[in-house]
């Protein structure tokens, strides 16, 4: 049985790839990363410790114009505390099944806390309720991750393509 259901997976992946080969043609790095980010979606995010060690958790993110990614957090959280020490974070987008292998993104940025009541209020949405009063609770943050490389990683090749601003 397992056999039977990693090559159904296999196959299912080499279909998938042929596929991104055909139809895949979007020839700028940076639009093609636009189009993945385009929706809110699952992301691992990657912090540093205290102690210089890496720390890894899924947040949603919600894209800009720019790339920037955003994501709702408590101001007190360990990421909000791993950013104040070091900046520096990883991001991993846009594959949320093997069955359906696509592209998908590894991102290095910085992280930058808001609590700007104008960019929480923007930011603000219904699914946010469960977590936080309102955009004014002083526990609500966003974390913005402003990126300096991206690599797109779209299964024609072993070579990422890279977007750097």
């Amino acid at each position: 049985m397992f056999k039977n259901d990693t090559c159904k997976q296999f196959l299912s992946f080499s279909n998938n790839i042929s596929r991104q080969r055909r139809e895949y043609k979007v020839s700028d790095v940076a639009e093609k990363i636009k189009e993945i980010l385009k929706d809110p979606q699952l992301a691992s995010l990657a912090t540093v410790t205290e102690d210089g060690k890496p720390w890894v958790r899924y947040v949603m993110v919600h894209a800009d114009e720019n790339l920037n990614l955003r994501t709702a957090t408590f101001l007190g959280s360990r990421k909000v505390n791993h950013i104040k020490k070091n900046a520096d974070v990883h991001l991993t987008c846009g594959v949320s099944s093997l069955q359906e292998m696509k592209p998908y993104l590894q991102i290095q940025a910085r992280g930058e806390i808001s609590t700007d009541s104008e960019e929480k209020k923007a930011f603000w949405n219904d699914g946010l309720k469960a977590y936080f009063s309102g955009p004014d609770d002083p526990n609500f943050a966003i974390l913005k991750s402003v990126p300096y490389r991206i690599e797109l990683q779209d299964m024609t090749s072993m070579e990422p393509k890279v977007w750097e601003p």
